[in-house]
């Protein structure tokens, strides 16, 4: 992202009446790290955050594929909206509901793959939220976690289709959720409910890439994509900083 495209954004941020700033969590609001629990939000990038809900015409979204316990213990000093597990779930105004339906019957077929892998794959662990499944292998020797991932996704296409699944390849990790849940899907309930004037939709992987495409058609949406790899997004940032960078900007 060059000085003109910043620019352009923080221009078309101040003469906007209903903005809407969506944020992935890890990898662009924090760093990854070898245990998800360690990943805390840093202070600086705190206080811009607090700064951007302080202002009435903005409405702030963490969207996170972390389950609702996770990135409420790390927001809960922030009074922010967050959509969690790619959408399933939402707080808005401090209460939280559910999105999606779903029976579970699902994780009865996949949770024996995940531990076969697991068994096979040392460091490697399985994650269970409410509505999603997550095989993790951040911290396994990167050659065999990449082969196991692969592997992994073979494995489970033979399951997914008769339970109306889908399968994130992400950042180190693996996530099996229903069809109807997905960042992409949350965004489109957020625009049937309000109409914004201004949107800026930061993520990092590949989880994210639904929400961008959701925005393709969208003039006044600014896509960010932090770091390398195909995308969907207008625009990209390399790090961290740039976004903390950028929305202190905005936030100014």
């Amino acid at each position: 992202m060059d000085n003109n495209t910043e620019a352009e954004i923080k221009e078309k941020f101040r003469s906007a009446k209903n903005r809407l700033v969506l944020l992935d969590y890890d990898g662009t609001l924090v760093n990854h790290t070898p245990l998800p629990e360690t990943a805390i939000l840093p202070e600086h990038m705190s206080d811009i955050i607090l700064k951007l809900v302080d202002n009435p015409q903005t409405k702030i979204f963490i969207i996170t594929g972390r389950g609702r316990g996770d990135i409420d213990k790390f927001l809960d000093h922030i009074p922010i909206n967050i959509i969690a597990e790619h959408g399933a779930m939402m707080k808005i105004e401090g209460v939280w509901k559910n999105q999606i339906i779903n029976n579970f019957l699902w994780k009865k077929a996949i949770m024996p793959v995940l531990k076969q892998i697991t068994d096979v794959c040392p460091k490697s662990y399985v994650e269970e939220k409410i509505f999603s499944l997550t095989w993790h292998y951040r911290n396994v020797d990167p050659d065999l976690g990449y082969l196991s991932s692969r592997e992994l996704m073979h494995l489970l296409q033979e399951i997914i289709h008769s339970y109306n699944l889908k399968i994130l390849d992400g950042n180190k990790v693996v996530e099996i959720l229903t069809n109807d849940t997905g960042k992409g899907s949350a965004v489109k309930k957020l625009f049937e409910q309000h109409p914004y004037d201004f949107v800026l939709s930061i993520g990092d992987d590949a989880t994210d890439e639904e929400m961008f495409e959701f925005f393709l058609n969208h003039s006044n949406a600014f896509t960010v994509k932090v770091g390398e790899g195909p995308t969907h997004a207008r625009y990209r940032l390399k790090s961290i900083n740039e976004v903390a960078s950028l929305l202190k900007k905005l936030s100014g």
